[in-house]
């Protein structure tokens, strides 16, 4: 295999002398060419040459060839951020659930949701924008229950989720243990607007249907509280107080009438239970 020039004989097998040996070539041949009389090249005129020994035109290419082009593209960045922008919003559609699905998941109903919910409104006293999930034993009767302002986030059911799920590990142990679950977790929700479904109560519906799997409880009822009223989405049960506006009532108005536990004489079993009623 022969070179180029005169005192190339053979290619080495390195690369790199390889190239170097091209690059002498190229250089050599630059020298050495000369460019026929033509309109690009005018007596007591320099003609542009390149590394691959041809006269480049004055306007349409630049020396290694390649066409220039004014404007602007978008970036790589640009287009990923965008790509990932629809692929979340994308991703937060899927996790929402329509008041059909709701109805279809079949959730337990509530026997006195009025007093349910005027019991949550009279602890709390949520404003727009506060969460109030409590866990009900399996006579409707309040375990445990906790407050919270949601995020200023976009609504997203992974987000509620778990936040949910980080209340509910605050206030009352998981029930994974358990083959079937005993309790129940509702979800009563203060926000602007009126009693109509929305994504962002979608978004809430899947959260609370996913802590509760995860939490080993059965899923109840999910409470938009407006200025209208409060409205068990799902059921078409509501009522007009409490609302968002009103006034919490005593909260003594508001414990459900059930027949009282027995206390065993002795022990600190009589100590725990007392403590647990004054709570």
């Amino acid at each position: 295999m022969h070179g180029v020039g005169r005192d190339i004989r053979v290619i080495p097998a390195d690369s790199r002398q390889l190239r170097q040996l091209l690059v002498a070539a190229c250089r050599y041949a630059s020298k050495n060419w000369t460019a026929p009389r033509t309109a690009l090249s005018r007596p007591g005129r320099a003609v542009p040459r390149c590394a691959l020994t041809r006269p480049c035109p004055h306007r349409g290419r630049v020396c290694e060839g390649r066409i220039v082009t004014f404007g602007f593209a978008p970036s790589a960045a640009t287009s990923m951020s965008a790509s990932s922008a629809s692929a979340d919003s994308a991703n937060r559609l899927a996790r929402m659930l329509e008041p059909a699905e709701w109805a279809e998941a079949g959730i337990p109903l509530l026997r006195s949701p009025r007093e349910v919910v005027s019991g949550l409104h009279a602890r709390h006293r949520p404003t727009p924008a506060t969460a109030v999930v409590a866990v009900l034993d399996h006579e409707e009767r309040l375990t445990a229950s906790a407050s919270f302002a949601r995020r200023s986030i976009a609504a997203d059911g992974w987000e509620f989720r778990n936040a949910l799920l980080g209340h509910l590990r605050r206030v009352i142990p998981h029930d994974l243990r358990r083959r079937t679950p005993v309790r129940t977790a509702v979800l009563l929700y203060c926000r602007e607007g009126d009693e109509r479904w929305t994504e962002e109560d979608g978004a809430w519906m899947w959260g609370l249907r996913d802590a509760c799997t995860l939490h080993g409880l059965r899923c109840g009822a999910y409470i938009t509280l407006t200025r209208s009223g409060w409205q068990v989405l799902g059921e078409g049960r509501g009522g007009r107080r409490p609302s968002s506006t009103s006034q919490p009532s005593a909260l003594a108005d508001t414990l459900l009438d059930h027949d009282p536990v027995p206390l065993r004489p002795g022990g600190g079993a009589t100590q725990a239970l007392r403590r647990t009623a004054a709570r």
